[in-house]
């Protein structure tokens, strides 16, 4: 079962509660977020990168695009975001309160937030007016209960003392939030590996209730949802309630075969198809595999059979991929947070607008585990400054590369994965830094040397500004830090996010992408037809 809620127009404040959630068994109802918040611009210089001895550089690479007509244009929230019903679990829906976490959600607007992941499987309701005083079992105060005294004990103390809120006492809230981070982090382990689950119950007006140890066909799962759509209709709040789904897992026989019983039945009764994606087993991943182009190209053949299935039975239908990670299991310490990960994060993104879906939820904006964007000391991770210039310098309008002295021809029985990768769109209209007509390239080498690319045709001798992203610190790969043009990327003290400044290029410059990085190219004044408008 996965659940999405209507949540207000900004982040929830500690007293705020979502609106009504429906979660029948399998099915879930999705009611969107907007975060129509605004977003700023900003500011670093380029340090040496030290070249790897022994390895000669290849042919000059040619780069032009098609500017007439995007050949894609996916949706205004194509990266959008998750909660994990965990929080809620563990005491931590009112951390959500947090001004330096509403400022990092801000920065990854719009979007739409997703509340689901693996506990809404244990996820229950209760439709009662006050399940505080039910006696048939408890409600979410309960759960909450340890967490709340916590911050009345400490507001009433501090009201004593000083006169003052916690709200103003961030060294108390820390301390709150790195006592609950222990205690969710020793539950979540011992859930994992013992496989056993607690339920959590919510209140919220509900007449279904999840069902377990029963397997539904997808015949059967697609009556399901149009009867959940005749079911919505009477009610005035979920009247033009989205539905999405049937949210399966990798694409093997047996799943194709339920989304293709899903689409004949309710292909048509869905606003968006959705799936999952996860690249790597958690057990066994080690840094190098964040590198491998064989592991990049895994979610291309996946999507070309979601694809084929969709359009099948309801050509054009959206697809979204509601939910990837790049290692399962709650991801690998020191890798799936590291800035080796981002090499799939920021391919995934490419591919993803490429082949035509709408849009990509990444699990998870702020949660536990190790594949979240925001670590449980409220630190952005290198993912999370990857999504924020994303977010800043890419529109909707997907653009077609051409380049020449890239290709090789392939060897007989084998096939070419490019370890230089190229992805163009329309600049962000909404980043008024850059006229309309701009384009943003934003590339990833994973070669062990530099790569020389000039730009030619329609980008030829214009200004270029580069937003080039490496690991910062000893680690290399495996930094949680990142440096922007050879300056790190922290938050500001008063808890802001840094200006992202570019590095202008010499019009007509060579690009020079050293090896082993991931980096954005805003092309100036190109005057791209297909960008000019919205």
């Amino acid at each position: 079962m996965r659940v999405l809620c209507a949540f207000p127009e900004a982040m929830p404040s500690s007293n705020s509660r979502p609106s009504a959630c429906l979660a029948p068994g399998t099915l879930y109802l999705a009611l969107l977020l907007h975060l129509s918040l605004s977003s700023q611009a900003g500011d670093r210089r380029l340090l040496p990168v030290e070249r790897v001895p022994g390895l000669k550089e290849k042919t000059l690479i040619l780069l032009d695009v098609s500017t007439k007509n995007p050949v894609r244009t996916v949706n205004e929230n194509f990266l959008s975001l998750q909660l994990d019903p965990s929080i809620i679990h563990d005491g931590w829906l009112d951390f959500l309160s947090s001004k330096r976490l509403v400022t990092l959600a801000r920065g990854l607007s719009p979007a739409f937030l997703r509340f689901g992941g693996k506990r809404t499987d244990f996820l229950q309701f209760q439709n009662l007016r006050n399940p505080a005083k039910s006696r048939g079992g408890p409600g979410p105060d309960y759960y909450l209960k340890n967490y709340e005294d916590d911050i009345v004990r400490s507001d009433v103390a501090l009201d004593k003392q000083k006169g003052c809120k916690i709200a103003q006492h961030p060294d108390v809230m820390l301390e709150l939030q790195r006592e609950k981070a222990a205690q969710m982090h020793l539950v979540l382990l011992k859930e994992q590996f013992s496989n056993t689950y607690s339920n959590l119950i919510l209140t919220e007006p509900n007449n279904y209730r999840t069902m377990h140890g029963r397997a539904v066909n997808g015949s059967q799962l697609g009556k399901d949802y149009i009867q959940l759509k005749s079911l919505l209709q009477p009610i005035r709040i979920y009247s033009r309630a989205s539905l999405y789904g049937p949210n399966i897992g990798r694409p093997r026989k047996n799943v194709i075969a339920l989304l293709d019983g899903f689409m004949k039945v309710a292909g048509s009764t869905v606003d968006a198809v959705t799936w999952q994606h996860c690249y790597i087993d958690g057990r066994v991943v080690k840094v190098m595999d964040f590198l491998k182009t064989r592991l990049l190209d895994t979610l291309s053949d996946q999507i070309r059979k979601i694809q084929k299935v969709v359009n099948t039975y309801t050509p054009g239908k959206k697809i979204w991929l509601e939910g990837v990670v790049t290692t399962s299991a709650g991801g690998t310490n020191n890798l799936s947070d590291s800035y080796a990960a981002g090499f799939l994060w920021l391919n995934t993104l490419g591919m993803l607008a490429n082949q035509g879906i709408d849009v990509v939820i990444r699990h998870s904006f702020f949660d536990h585990g190790y594949n979240h964007l925001v670590d449980q000391n409220f630190n952005p991770l290198p993912d999370y400054w990857l999504s924020l210039l994303y977010k800043r310098l890419i529109g909707p309008k997907v653009l077609a590369v051409h380049v020449a002295g890239l290709q090789r021809k392939p060897r007989p029985g084998r096939v070419i994965r490019d370890k230089l990768r190229i992805y163009a769109h329309c600049t962000n209209h909404h980043n008024h830094n850059y006229v309309r007509g701009s384009i943003t390239l934003f590339i990833i080498n994973l070669h062990r040397s530099r790569k020389k690319i000039k730009l030619a045709g329609t980008l030829r001798d214009k200004l270029v500004h580069q937003y080039l992203l490496q690991p910062y610190g000893q680690e290399g790969l495996k930094s949680k830090s990142v440096q922007l043009n050879g300056q790190p990327l922290v938050m500001v003290d008063d808890g802001t996010l840094p200006e992202l400044k570019p590095r202008p290029l010499r019009a007509g410059r060579t690009l020079v992408i050293p090896p082993v990085t991931m980096g954005f190219y805003v092309v100036k004044n190109v005057n791209a037809l297909a960008c000019r408008y919205r």
